[in-house]
């Protein structure tokens, strides 16, 4: 790792090779240190215009929010109790905003968890000689109510919005609109005999999706939701497999015809648990500038006691203290996962946007192109673009796209980049390839990834478009897209289809999933109800 100054050229090309460099798998147990911690483990980020209601021409319903999800706790196993998964109060989850470039938070919205034990006990005995003993389980009966008489254990958490330093800015409660700044979140779906049935549970999850006021906001626009809770796990990948060195021919990831034809999707019979924010876009940005940039981090206590006899109560054996440290961070997907080196993923998960030069060598000449190579072809230059540095990937995603999602203003850094003022596109409407589909097939997405990223998006074929080099085969001899350089910079590279081993095939080559045949609502919060631990 470089560890003296980098020349800023250098940190341009080193944060796009890092934004461009995501495929293959959603972001689940990425890094070492997170395998043992998987309550702060970030799986996927989004961050779009909400399009629940909007008319084809991108107007109405919530047109003017956004939408930011963060998931957490990866590859839930619906039938994991009798504790389940419950968030960590004993963290900090945040989600943070630059709306001006630099590379620095602007707004940071801050969750805090508290878990409620409610001693729920059942006299045992007989008659006249009963005990009163704490019973085992999370719930005693039926649950159908926010805060249920029935459950042991009642899940809230608080939301402050912090403007400028995450640490050192101002810090104001958003509140209920009700009045109230403590939100229930629902327990996880346990099975259909506890909530009734799948749709009852859907129906208890939607009374804890909360009117919001965000404080500072302009006049009429400092409404909001927010809903904090299990959904099923939105992201299709065939993981078994892509772990396997990629255990599909050739031939079937890069004929389209093929898509869901040689895999399945192995994980979206999984839960996630969802941190969902729909705040207006006026609220978000700065100036006269709509484009921001988003990304999710956890943070836990730098110390941590635990008692060999701890008193009664949840995680009561956990005592944490000293300064927040920063164990997670997620803004484009899967560039810890497979970009960093195996011995630094660790140290990425604590670093932030404006430090992301120091990963230089792992991302000019990004190793998955070769390895894909390797395992596909026996050879390592058999898929690689031969571009270097790589100005395809400077140019789409270090700052954004010119005229897509590029802000007035852009420092190199890795993080979700959205253009508030792009209309959004009706669900029904939606191209799963957004800008590169409609590229290829001369339509009008470019709602969707790299711009922002909705639940829909195939972000995995999107980016292995872009790392085989697909953008310097629409780039052509001419430099029609002007891919060769990148802007402020005197980086140059031969983008063209010369360069590209893959051919036409870098545009159509994809993970054999169809991202687009996954289950998601209509609305808020977007991502389906999740799987019951029994039907």
């Amino acid at each position: 790792m470089h560890r003296t100054r980098i020349a800023s050229a250098a940190a341009l090309v080193a944060a796009a090779a890092l934004a461009g460099g995501t495929a293959l798998a959603s972001s689940h147990r990425e890094a070492p240190f997170l395998t043992t911690s998987p309550k702060v483990d970030a799986t996927d980020f989004y961050m779009f215009r909400s399009y629940e209601g909007v008319a084809a021409n991108g107007s109405g319903g919530r047109a003017d929010y956004v939408t930011l999800i963060a998931n957490y706790i990866p590859l839930q196993a619906p039938y994991g109790g009798p504790n389940f998964f419950q968030m960590d109060p004993n963290a900090l989850y945040e989600i943070h905003v630059d709306n001006n470039g630099d590379a620095v938070e602007d707004l940071t919205f801050q969750f805090r968890f508290s878990n409620r034990l409610n001693s729920v006990s059942l006299p045992i005995g007989a008659a006249g000689a009963q005990k009163s003993v704490a019973i085992p389980l999370v719930q005693a009966g039926g649950v159908s109510a926010v805060s249920d008489a029935n459950l042991n254990v009642n899940e809230t958490y608080t939301l402050t919005l912090v403007r400028g330093d995450r640490r050192k800015g101002t810090g104001q409660a958003v509140t209920k609109a009700s009045g109230g700044a403590t939100f229930e979140k629902p327990a996880d779906f346990i099975g259909t005999k506890t909530f009734g049935s799948v749709a009852n549970y859907a129906a208890y999850a939607a009374r804890h999706v909360h009117e919001i006021r965000v404080p500072g906001c302009p006049a009429g626009k400092d409404t909001g939701r927010v809903f904090v809770g299990q959904r099923q796990e939105g992201f299709a990948v065939n993981l078994g497999p892509i772990f396997d060195l990629v255990n599909a021919p050739l031939a079937v990831i890069t004929n389209p015809a093929n898509i869901n034809a040689a895999a399945a999707n192995s994980i979206q019979g999984y839960n996630v648990t969802s941190l969902a924010l729909e705040v207006h876009k006026d609220c978000l940005t700065a100036g006269t500038d709509p484009v921001i940039g988003g990304w999710t981090t956890a943070s836990l206590r730098q110390a941590r006691l635990l008692s060999g006899a701890p008193a009664a109560g949840l995680q009561a054996n956990d005592k944490p203290g000293g300064a927040w440290t920063q164990v997670s961070r997620l803004g484009q997907p899967l560039v810890n996962e497979v970009v960093i080196g195996l011995k630094d993923k660790d140290k990425f998960n604590a670093s932030k946007p404006k430090d992301d030069a120091q990963f230089l060598d792992y991302v000019t000449h990004p190793t998955l192109p070769a390895l894909l190579g390797l395992v596909l072809t026996g050879k390592a230059d058999g898929l690689a673009p031969t571009n270097f540095p790589r100005t395809d990937l400077a140019t789409v995603f270090l700052t954004g796209i010119p005229g897509v999602n590029k802000p007035a203003t852009a420092a190199p850094s890795e993080m979700l980049r959205l253009n508030t003022s792009t209309p959004p596109v009706p669900f029904a409407a939606q191209n799963r390839l957004a800008i590169v589909g409609s590229l290829k097939s001369s339509g009008s997405d470019f709602a969707g990834f790299p711009n922002g990223r909705r639940p829909k998006d195939d972000v995995v074929d999107i980016a292995l478009a872009a790392m085989l080099g697909g953008l310097c085969m629409a780039n052509g001899d001419n430099d029609t897209l002007k891919l060769n350089t990148v802007p402020g910079t005197s980086i140059t590279s031969a983008c063209k289809p010369s360069s590209v081993p893959a051919g036409a095939a870098s545009l159509d080559v994809h993970d054999a999933v169809d991202q687009a045949a996954v289950p998601f609502l209509a609305g808020f919060p977007y991502l389906n109800t999740p799987n019951p631990g029994s039907q």
